[in-house]
């Protein structure tokens, strides 16, 4: 057998391509339904979010925000004012990064009956994918009923000259960094951003960042982006929007950063984090008329548009470059996949099985800075452009009991966008420490429509943050 001669054909009911958390609970849900499922990786089973992502930045970010709040707090504050540990912080991302190793995940898919096969992926016709091994075999891979793209993104990096030979960080460098960088600059004002500038900050770096906007997090509320602002420059990181970059050199080992208004900034690493763009430039997207590189349009079954049999699921699609709703719009797909395949109908109507309606109405997000923000469905501004007559409502985080006990000085700011025509909510914001864990009740709320009648008969627990949910609905009812 030579290198490149295939071998047998192999055809299932459906083939997954790509095995992060998308693919996996594309799987998950296929195999629940009898369907045969091969999977297929180029990398790590698992992912983007176990390895570079969602997983090690979180374990990079917990003990910063552990020590912030608890520097918030009176008869503790004083023992932890010292430097984090960088070593112990760093082993235990590496543990809860699996070390880069994905023994526990091929378990898991080999254990619902998913067979997996490794190597580069690409489609090769209609209901067709071809394999190819590291050690340059191919396997030719058809699909009965369906073959879903779940490849997610990669980083953008800008067109600027040399910056390959700068080696700047990506976000996969930003979470998997054997040490912190003395200095670091960090391009761009978004979550990656954001997360990356506080846990490098926490570790020793001195952080520079560099935002070409007015402020930070603008898919949120302006005033989410303004408290994290405040809060990161207190930190002692060096915040600067309005500032674009011109070029980067990297001389005798050091970054070289000149910016749109002439400033130099040198440093040890710099992370740019500007963008994602589809993980589909090399799949085959031409052999079944489609270009290659690009989004890919779909239903809300997830099924591309104008096709029967492929699917595209998580960040390729475009729809919310998020771990949790690509791990939803796989349930989503996974159900649709499978009632086509038994010939049952597939339900269109809005917040059906077979229907991802929360990316348009209640796509949750909890950024991971200190302070934290998190918001679902629609901003004020989102909700006005969307010709919906609504009242946003304010309320100041800090004046609610529980926030006070949960520490000294907190600061935070709540919101919900009211649709006054059918009083329900369109959409939550909550800024400041803690809010991660609000954000569900607020998903629910959002999700479920419920009329603001009933919100006052939800009752929280007194003296706990989300005793905001009722100084909220008391401001909107007495103004």
């Amino acid at each position: 057998m030579t290198e490149t001669e295939d071998i047998a054909n192999s055809t299932y009911d459906v083939v997954v391509l790509g095995a992060g958390p998308v693919g996996e609970n594309v799987a998950d849900r296929t195999r629940a339904a009898g369907l045969t499922t091969a999977v297929v990786e180029s990398e790590l089973i698992g992912g983007e979010c176990s390895y570079w992502a969602c997983i090690p930045s979180k374990a990079l970010l917990r003990p910063a925000i552990a020590q912030a709040e608890a520097r918030r707090l009176p008869g503790l504050s004083a023992s932890v004012q010292g430097p984090l540990d960088a070593a112990a912080v760093l082993a235990r991302r590496d543990y809860w990064a699996s070390d880069w190793k994905d023994d526990g995940q091929v378990g898991w898919l080999e254990s619902i009956g998913a067979e997996i096969h490794r190597g580069h992926g690409r489609l090769s016709g209609e209901r067709t994918v071809t394999v190819t091994a590291p050690d340059g075999t191919r396997k030719v891979l058809t699909a009965r009923h369906a073959v879903a793209v779940c490849t997610g993104t990669r980083a953008v990096l800008p067109d600027l000259p040399g910056l390959e030979e700068v080696r700047p960080w990506t976000s996969r460098e930003a979470t998997s960094a054997k040490a912190a960088p003395g200095r670091l600059v960090v391009v761009g004002g978004g979550v990656v951003a954001t997360e990356m500038a506080t846990a490098w900050q926490a570790l020793g770096s001195r952080v520079t960042l560099l935002v070409r906007g007015k402020g930070l997090l603008n898919r949120m509320e302006p005033f989410a982006g303004e408290l994290v602002a405040e809060a990161l420059t207190e930190a002692g990181v060096d915040v600067r929007t309005g500032t674009s970059v011109e070029s980067v050199t990297r001389e005798n080992g050091t970054v070289v950063v000149v910016t749109g208004t002439g400033d130099r900034i040198e440093a040890d690493e710099i992370l740019f984090a500007t963008g994602r763009a589809p993980h589909t430039d090399d799949i085959g997207l031409d052999t079944v008329g489609r270009k290659p590189g690009s989004w890919l349009e779909v239903d809300d079954s997830l099924r591309v548009t104008g096709s029967d049999w492929l699917y595209a699921v998580g960040d390729v699609n475009h729809r919310a470059l998020l771990t949790h709703q690509g791990k939803y719009q796989a349930r989503i797909a996974g159900a649709a996949i499978a009632a086509r395949a038994s010939g049952a109908p597939v339900q269109s109507d809005p917040w059906s099985a077979h229907g991802a309606t929360a990316d348009h109405d209640a796509v949750p997000q909890v950024v991971f800075t200190d302070p934290e923000a998190a918001a679902v469905g629609l901003s004020l501004a989102e909700a006005e452009q969307a010709g919906h007559r609504v009242r946003a409502v304010d309320y100041d985080l800090g004046s609610v009991s529980g926030a006070g006990l949960y520490g000294d000085g907190y600061r935070g700011r709540a919101r919900m966008v009211v649709d006054l025509e059918r009083e329900i909510l369109l959409g939550v914001t909550f800024v400041g420490p803690g809010v991660g864990e609000l954000i569900h009740s607020a998903t629910i709320a959002v999700a479920g429509q419920v009329p603001i009648s009933r919100l006052w008969h939800a009752v929280p627990a007194f003296p706990t943050i989300s005793e905001v949910w009722l100084r909220l609905l008391e401001a909107y009812r007495d103004n």
